[in-house]
């Protein structure tokens, strides 16, 4: 049985939001009415809904952000790569993160339109992604 991921989350725009996600992120535009659009990002279901409330940024990534662990590397660079290529704003550029320990991973943030922030992770080693419980580090604050 296979389980898929579902998030809602706020725009301002729906046109906006299809642009930013379909063209930008490559996710297939599903279906949609004048106040919500379904999107599949890498086989996940998001829904942007409309609000008419004030959407502001947030002071910095914490604490809240979505986004992908990719299992593959090069699927990770591929986004890397379209998110260069379609000039998406990126919150954090591309780095390394805790080098050389069990928990290393490569890392970048995306800001949607809306002050969305989405992270794309890929970990030097799949264990690191839910186990390797005896470390402490997570993202990075303490």
């Amino acid at each position: 049985m296979q389980t898929l991921f579902h998030l809602a989350f706020p725009v301002t725009d729906i046109a906006t939001a299809k642009e930013y996600y379909g063209n930008g992120l490559g996710c297939a535009v599903g279906r949609e009415n004048a106040k919500s659009v379904i999107l599949n990002l890498y086989g996940h279901q998001l829904v942007a809904h409309l609000t008419d409330q004030p959407l502001t940024p947030q002071p910095g990534i914490y604490p809240r952000h979505f986004g992908l662990v990719f299992l593959v590397e090069a699927d990770w660079e591929a986004l890397l790569e379209r998110a260069e290529r379609k000039e998406l704003k990126f919150y954090q550029s591309p780095k390394y993160r805790f080098t050389g320990s069990p928990l290393e991973h490569r890392t970048f943030f995306l800001e949607d339109p809306f002050h969305n922030l989405m992270e794309f992770k890929y970990y030097a080693h799949p264990s690191a992604i839910f186990g390797e419980v005896e470390f402490v580090q997570i993202g990075d604050r303490e």
